[in-house]
């Protein structure tokens, strides 16, 4: 069992449930963390930990243990007269806005005739992520 403080590097790839690919450590250097850290969703730091380096193994972490479940308060619309006039807005366009602690990214998810939908949770809020792990070295 890999302990708390120890420094992991681990290749990845990882996939969506319909087996689309989101991200891949493929082609450059391993990813390196801290374990017990925060540094990584709680689902990949725990899947790391049973770990021998050099094995492998695949892993499905619900959304629970990812990104979390999508929250419908993290939805709503504002204003389209808060936008400014030449802005071109798009469904799908990432923004980045002022929130109460800091800079908040969100998507619009739909122009209304006065109004702009936006969403700010995560993109892969809700999704169950599959991983395919390969420990490299353990310090």
């Amino acid at each position: 069992m890999i302990a708390d403080g120890k420094t992991v590097r681990i290749h990845y790839t990882g996939t969506l449930n319909d087996g689309t690919q989101f991200d891949s450590s493929a082609g450059r250097d391993p990813l390196e963390f801290e374990t017990g850290a925060g540094h990584v969703i709680p689902g990949f730091d725990s899947a790391v930990r049973d770990m021998e380096v050099g094995g492998k193994k695949t892993v499905t972490i619900p959304s629970a243990e990812a990104y979390g479940e999508a929250r419908e308060e993290m939805i709503g619309d504002i204003p389209k007269d808060h936008f400014p006039p030449e802005m071109e807005l798009a469904v799908g366009m990432p923004l980045q806005m002022m929130g109460p602690q800091g800079p908040l990214g969100v998507v619009i998810k739909e122009i209304k005739e006065d109004a702009v939908t936006i969403d700010a949770n995560h993109p892969m809020a809700g999704k169950d992520l599959t991983f395919e792990l390969e420990l490299v070295e353990v310090v």
